[in-house]
């Protein structure tokens, strides 16, 4: 399927699914961004997006934007783990507003042998039984020394292909090459394996095998084993390709009071080092902080560390569905002699009236990925995520953020999230935060509130000479604006002033319910997100949103 070939938005009712603050559609907000209709619908595919001005000028122009809003993380029957079929998950994400969706199966022997080339012919239902959403076919890797991540290519006669030659050249689970530890004899083969599959994606890519295709780190700190050099490593093998990580992880229903247990955690990360975990880690990254990832969360800390150096390394949130919270459906009954391992597919989930054991929410539900698009599309949507266009929120606690930095006095749109603003030593720059606040109750029956923003400011270094370096020593929360009660779209205008040298700029903010000195401290995070006590992480009673960053690039003259 082609991006001409897609179907297009017609109906220009107002819907309870997809819309923004002020009650209009984003099929209205596309129309008006020029975006949408039947012109665009035959349009040529998207190039890549620019990022800020050209190297020979100052300041930086971006183009106008719609945020299109998915999950990159999914599991269906064609998971030995999960339960529900594509057509319910698809339905669900069209229930909560998911403009896009990747089906992301575990790797292993049924799924190889069997899964991925049974899956698509649903993909391909699901497709056409939600005309209005862009459903990707994926695959979660497990990645060899290390975690998992998404695997995604854009529609087309070679995406099976591509998923079943990668699954079977380069999962680690199905090599055996698993091991990671410092002891384990193996691991440097297995991490110069896992650089080799990127590689490879990269080449498929740019041999025109397939159009696009994009790898995500998921659940990086669950189980420590991600470490900073192999997540280095694979950005460097393959930027274009490897883009970024789950900044929260999925599971956000895990730690509901009185649901799965004293010693729950959200995202389930209740894992204690161990010996495959990198040692660099210290006890407190193993947790989640306000639902988000260790890495994520810690002003200064690892992802800052990737950012310092200059380079974009993308955050996202997703559902990572396998067991809905409170779901009542169960996994069906095998016929004799069928398993997993020789059908590559679980039997469709039964209905028991009786809520069952899961950690997870519905694809929409609590957990979004926001993508800045210039088109209505798969490779769109994969422009946008390479570029960094991409914020993400939990318990739909806003309905739209748009984010630009401009040099003060500078009248066009200037640069927004991912892109890079060149300017002088000393300039004054503004930067624009607009936001529009939750206009409706989110799923859970609660109107959201944003209580702050912040604005967390890093000096860029370039290239670190430790590669398993986790710190950003210069980076800090420079600004909260405090927006209490503020309601529809308003904007936040930050003045800031570039110094000697470069430097990024991303945001954060909350609910306002609970928040404490960061793990760095409080003079580099005064009132950031904390750690839950065990069994007691109601998601809907703490909720984040952040976005990616914005790079300035400081000239001498």
């Amino acid at each position: 399927m082609t991006e001409q070939q897609l179907p297009v938005w017609a109906d220009p009712s107002v819907s309870p699914v997809g819309l923004d603050a002020q009650g209009i559609s984003r099929r209205r907000l596309l129309r008006r961004a020029g975006l949408f209709g039947a012109a665009f619908a035959l349009a040529p595919a998207a190039p890549a997006l620019a990022v800020g001005g050209g190297r020979d000028r100052l300041g930086g122009e971006d183009p106008r934007l719609a945020y299109l809003v998915g999950d990159h993380h999914v599991h269906s029957v064609y998971s030995h783990d999960a339960k529900y079929t594509f057509s319910q998950l698809a339905a669900a994400g069209a229930r909560y507003g998911l403009d896009w969706t990747v089906f992301t199966e575990h790797s292993n022997v049924g799924h190889a042998e069997f899964g991925a080339a049974l899956e698509h012919r649903e993909i391909v239902r699901a497709r056409a039984e939600n005309p209005r959403q862009l459903i990707f076919q994926g695959l979660e890797w497990y990645i060899p020394a290390a975690e998992h991540a998404t695997v995604f290519a854009a529609p087309g006669r070679h995406e099976v292909d591509l998923l079943t030659r990668f699954e079977q050249a380069y999962d680690g689970k199905l090599l055996g090459y698993d091991k990671g530890g410092a002891a384990d004899a193996d691991t440097a083969r297995n991490e110069a394996h896992a650089v080799a599959a990127l590689k490879w994606l990269a080449r498929q890519r740019r041999s025109g095998y397939v159009d696009d295709v994009l790898v995500l780190a998921n659940h990086p700190l669950r189980l420590g084993i991600d470490s900073p050099h192999e997540l280095r490593a694979w950005r460097d093998a393959a930027s274009e390709i490897m883009i970024g990580m789950e900044g929260a992880p999925g599971a956000q229903g895990a730690a509901i009071p009185g649901w799965r247990g004293a010693a729950s955690v959200r995202g389930e990360y209740e894992n204690k080092p161990s010996a495959q975990s990198w040692p660099g880690y210290p006890a407190n990254a193993y947790v989640t902080y306000g639902g988000f990832d260790w890495a994520t969360a810690t002003v200064g800390g690892l992802w800052d560390s990737m950012l310092a150096e200059g380079r974009m390394f993308s955050v996202t949130s997703n559902s990572d569905a396998h067991r809905v919270v409170r779901d009542t459906l169960r996994n069906g009954d095998w016929a004799p002699g069928r398993n997993f391992d020789n059908t590559g597919k679980l039997p469709d989930p039964v209905e028991t009236g009786t809520p069952q054991a899961g950690s997870d929410f519905w694809p929409g539900q609590f957990s979004r990925t926001h993508v800045g698009v210039t088109r209505y599309g798969y490779r769109s949507v994969m422009a946008g995520l390479r570029a960094g266009r991409v914020w993400v929120d939990h318990g739909h606690l806003l309905d739209g953020l748009d984010v630009r930095l401009r040099r003060a006095g500078d009248h066009g749109r200037g640069v927004t999230l991912g892109g890079r603003l060149r300017v002088r030593r000393g300039e004054r720059l503004t930067l624009d935060i607009t936001v529009t606040s939750a206009s409706r109750p989110n799923p859970n029956g609660v109107l959201p509130e944003l209580a702050h923003v912040d604005v967390v400011r890093g000096a860029v270094r370039g290239p670190v000479a430790d590669r398993d370096a986790w710190r950003a020593p210069d980076t800090r929360v420079v600004r909260t604006e405090d927006v209490t009660g503020r309601k529809g779209t308003y904007t936040l205008r930050v003045p800031l002033t570039a110094g000697t040298e470069s430097f990024y700029v991303r945001l954060r903010g909350s609910d306002g319910n609970r928040h404490g000195a960061g793990p760095l401290g409080a003079s580099v995070d005064p009132h950031g997100p904390v750690a839950h006590e065990p069994g007691n992480g109601d998601p809907w009673a703490d909720t984040w949103f952040y976005s990616n960053p914005v790079f300035v690039d400081v000239v001498r003259s």
